[in-house]
């Protein structure tokens, strides 16, 4: 293994190390940069050592010493921490010791006192092990942009002083949320890019279902942490089916299931079931339920819609939103035909969250051709035109509109 694949590795877990001993953000990246030159000029001569990453942490944490007794403010800030030490008994680790910190990590990167942009991008740089030129990239904004954002962020943590600990047993019901939503959010931009010339960004994606990966280890009695594993495998499973050779969308119900992943369905489902285990389920474990039937069913015929409509009536009431609503109207078309579904989608019309909503406004095109209704229909599938992110979802919207406007005359 290269050192760029080990450092990328191993890490969220040197830099969270670095931030438990030192309290500063800043200081342990430098520390880390440090280290992996370090790993570029040694390891070509003397070979990979057995233990990769406690090799990396003993180099960071003598580099962070070094620059510590150069800097008066970081002087300070390390004899603080020593009296700190001292006071809880923290013995200093072993050369060969590689702590695992990265929970403490997870939750100061996504405290609810950064803004939510700042989050996401804060979790791919520390956790993720991304570039700050990588994650803007996966944003799709200019480096610049992205280094305000996560120069911000280390800002608000610092003078927010913001601690690096995992959340006191009172504090976790509405703290892991945040993780969680940070999570997703890399994923679902990941599954469903919000611009660009592709339909999904597979990096992201998968970075995610890492992230989530560390996370369910970390947390493992969590059912909300293995709910949301269990979805971002359950819907990543189907991602070689989504697009044609060509980059062309293909739609849930004409993908060829074969080209599923079922290995990871299989895994999702064990995790569904850990989800939804001893207790009132979450919203990832509902979620990850939905996404299950659907990757459970054998054809698109076959696809169990009364019980996908049940289990958004659940995570409508755990969760109330418009967006949730309009899923739940779009599986009512499916279960009690389009006029249903259309009544439903109609009436959210003036939630302000779906007026530019894409989905929304693509799901009404549909039901309205399906009924016959032409001019409303035509109007919808512009409007969604309009809307779409992606060049895939233009074209897509683009060619269902130029047939239907064929087809009607």
């Amino acid at each position: 293994m290269s050192a760029e694949a080990v450092f990328r590795e191993e890490h969220g877990r040197l830099l969270a190390g670095l931030v438990h001993r030192f309290g500063d953000l800043d200081l342990a990246e430098e520390a880390a940069s440090d280290a992996l030159e370090a790993a570029l000029v040694h390891w070509p001569v003397d070979g990979v050592p057995d233990r990769p990453g406690a090799w990396l942490f003993t180099t960071a944490r003598r580099r962070a010493l070094d620059r510590v007794r150069r800097d008066r403010v970081y002087a300070q800030r390390l004899a603080q921490l020593a009296i700190d030490t001292e006071r809880r008994g923290s013995p200093q680790p072993l050369a060969d010791e590689l702590p695992d910190e990265r929970l403490e990590l997870f939750f100061t990167c996504a405290h609810p006192a950064l803004a939510a942009d700042d989050r996401v991008a804060l979790i791919l740089r520390c956790l993720g092990g991304l570039t700050t030129g990588e994650v803007a990239r996966a944003f799709l904004v200019p480096h610049t942009t992205m280094a305000q954002r996560i120069v911000r962020a280390k800002k608000k943590i610092r003078g927010a002083q913001i601690p690096f600990r995992v959340p006191r047993p009172d504090e976790l019901h509405e703290r892991l949320p945040v993780v969680l939503g940070a999570l997703y959010s890399i994923f679902t931009e990941g599954y469903a890019a919000s611009s660009g010339a592709d339909l999904q960004r597979p990096d992201l994606a998968e970075e995610s279902i890492r992230l989530a990966r560390i996370l369910h280890r970390l947390m493992p009695g969590q059912r909300e942490v293995a709910g949301l594993l269990a979805l971002v495998l359950l819907v990543h499973a189907r991602r070689d089916a989504r697009t044609d050779a060509a980059g062309e969308i293909v739609l849930l119900d004409d993908q060829d299931r074969t080209r599923w992943d079922r290995e990871m369905i299989d895994e999702g489902r064990v995790l569904v079931v850990e989800a939804l285990s001893a207790g009132p389920p979450g919203p990832y474990a509902v979620q990850a339920a939905i996404a299950a039937l659907h990757d459970e069913a054998p054809d698109a015929e076959s696809t169990d819609w009364p019980q996908i409509v049940a289990l958004y009536g659940v995570l409508l009431a755990l969760t109330p939103s418009p967006l949730v609503a309009a899923n739940r109207a779009v599986a009512v078309a499916m279960r009690d035909g389009p006029a249903a579904g259309l009544e439903l989608l109609d009436s959210l019309a003036a939630e302000p969250v779906l007026r530019d909503h894409y989905p929304y406004h693509a799901a009404r095109a549909d039901l309205l051709s399906r009924l016959g209704r032409d001019a409303d229909a035509k109007f919808a599938f512009r409007r969604a035109s309009d809307l779409a992110g992606t060049e895939p979802e233009r074209r897509r919207i683009r060619a269902r509109l130029a047939a239907f406007e064929e087809g009607s005359g």
